[in-house]
């Protein structure tokens, strides 16, 4: 609700009208009395509820912690999917460095499963900074300065997302974790309703191969009967498609990469390959087999190789980083190894947490993936 010059019209009247020699009496039963003093309680209640649109968004981050000066907006809270189990999906939302107005939406989805977008996807690959000790630098080649990109950390229970009731973690899956990321947009635009005719795609990587699909099918369902999403396509990075395929491709990869031997290679193929090994481990039922096998898979890979990039160096600890066991310097353009334990570092900080209007329910620590 919002006062306007008509309204001030009729209290400036009512105030002239309140001031001739009228008896109180006739005043109070005049209808011109009570259409004025209905005008007047208008702009009273607006103005002293403050209610303005130029008033900031709840959500709006004033300044995060150490970062630097810069131009566009971002914002931050908990969009609740559930009010019966009190479960709710945190977000990080910046807006594109020039004219976001005209400038797409892009939902990001990390992986895992369990890990967290903010963490690995906003705070370390493509938004707008990096932590570096207790400072944020910028991310010279941020997502936002070509788009709005909105940061989702889901399902329940990873990152700040939380869940009152425990019950609520057991029944987390793919169906459920895709409802409650629709849920999550229909709230979020009811809070951003500026952005609900943006073209929006939806973009991941990792276990967002099968996060991202399930939401884009859900959302063309709901568009069928009531048109609510602007959707215009998905962006899928290194995705998981299929356990089968995808995962067991890591033993060769080690193997012709010369970071195990012929008779680990052979174990790693046939006795206990890797999608085995996963599934057993999210069901807390490792097998002594596929126990016997990761182990030696990662003794022979030692960690001080990238499983990811196996060129690239590690992040370990100062005395082992002293000691130089890896040191690629045909590398030009620095790389921060240690971007996941600078931003665990950071978001855990009290005044980060508070400017990020983030809480910790049912933890004690922010961490970058969750079981």
């Amino acid at each position: 609700m919002s006062y306007t010059g008509q309204h001030f019209k009729q209290a400036i009247l009512l105030e002239h009208f309140v001031s001739k020699s009228f008896s109180l009496s006739e005043i109070m039963h005049s209808q011109t009395w009570k259409s004025m003093a209905m005008a007047a309680l208008v702009v009273r209640l607006s103005i002293s509820m403050g209610v303005d649109s130029s008033l900031p968004h709840p959500d709006k981050i004033a300044r995060l912690p150490g970062q630097p000066h810069v131009g566009f907006q971002q914002f931050s809270g908990y969009v609740t999917v559930d009010n019966n189990e009190h479960r709710a999906l945190f977000y990080y939302f910046v807006e594109a460095e020039i004219d976001p107005e005209s400038k797409p939406l892009v939902l990001w989805l990390n992986g895992g499963p369990g890990c967290s977008s903010l963490g690995l996807g906003a705070f370390s690959e493509n938004g707008p900074f990096r932590p570096e000790g207790r400072v944020l630098i910028r991310n010279e080649h941020s997502w936002n300065r070509e788009a709005n990109m909105l940061y989702l950390e889901t399902p329940v229970g990873v990152g700040f997302s939380y869940a009152t009731n425990s019950s609520s973690f057991v029944a987390v899956d793919d169906e459920a974790t895709a409802r409650d990321n629709l849920l999550f947009l229909q709230g979020w635009f009811h809070k951003f309703p500026q952005y609900r005719s943006t073209d929006l795609f939806i973009a991941g990587e990792s276990y967002a191969g099968h996060y991202i699909p399930q939401l884009a099918k859900l959302m063309i369902e709901v568009n069928k009967k009531e048109k609510l999403f602007n959707l215009k396509g998905i962006a899928l990075g290194n995705p998981v498609l299929d356990f089968a395929t995808d995962l067991n491709s890591r033993a060769e990869y080690f193997w012709s990469h010369g970071l195990i031997s012929d008779s680990t290679y052979k174990m790693f193929t046939s006795a206990c390959n890797y999608s085995r090994y996963v599934s057993e481990y999210y069901r807390d039922s490792v097998s002594s087999i596929c126990s016997i096998v990761m182990k030696q898979v990662n003794t022979e890979t030692s960690r001080f190789v990238d499983k990811y990039d196996v060129t690239l160096d590690v992040c370990v600890s100062s005395v082992f980083s002293q000691s130089k066991f890896i040191s690629p310097k045909q590398v030009s353009e620095r790389i921060d190894v240690c971007i996941e334990d600078e931003t665990v570092n950071y978001l855990n900080r009290k005044d980060v947490r508070r400017a990020l209007h983030a809480r910790l329910i049912g933890v004690r620590r922010w961490e970058v993936c969750s079981k």
